[in-house]
């Protein structure tokens, strides 16, 4: 009886830590992807942003994905790349209000998503 209640509870303080693990991780990984998102903003509402602006950003989001696979939906990174996607066309073309409009659901899309993998009550249930 005891070896279960003690196996109940390791096994149940392995699950937080790496749900804890998942969250922090997560977290930093969308960080610095929000960074980048937030210079091109800039540069985007000063209509100086070029082409290779964005594949930069473009180029960070690749490198971060090849880890965010094991813990992120295939929906949500195919949602991230259509966005910033459009955004390398848009700044192509010069066409700065809709690629603001773009950067601004980068923003909020980098912001959001990481907090559906935090480890808090609202998840849970």
């Amino acid at each position: 009886m005891v070896k279960s209640i003690i196996s109940v509870i390791v096994v149940f303080v392995i699950i937080v830590g790496l749900a804890v693990f998942e969250g922090f991780f997560i977290q930093k990984q969308f960080n610095e992807l929000h960074q980048s998102i937030d210079v091109l903003y800039d540069k985007i509402e000063e209509e100086s942003a070029t082409q290779n602006d964005v594949l930069a950003v473009q180029s960070c989001w690749i490198k971060k994905k090849k880890s965010l696979h094991v813990f992120i939906p295939h929906n949500e990174i195919k949602e991230l790349e259509l966005w910033i996607a459009e955004t390398v066309t848009l700044v192509r073309d010069k066409e700065w209000s809709d690629a603001v409009s773009k950067v601004e659901v980068l923003i909020e899309l980098t912001e959001q998503i990481p907090k559906t993998f935090k480890l808090s009550f609202d998840n849970i249930l």
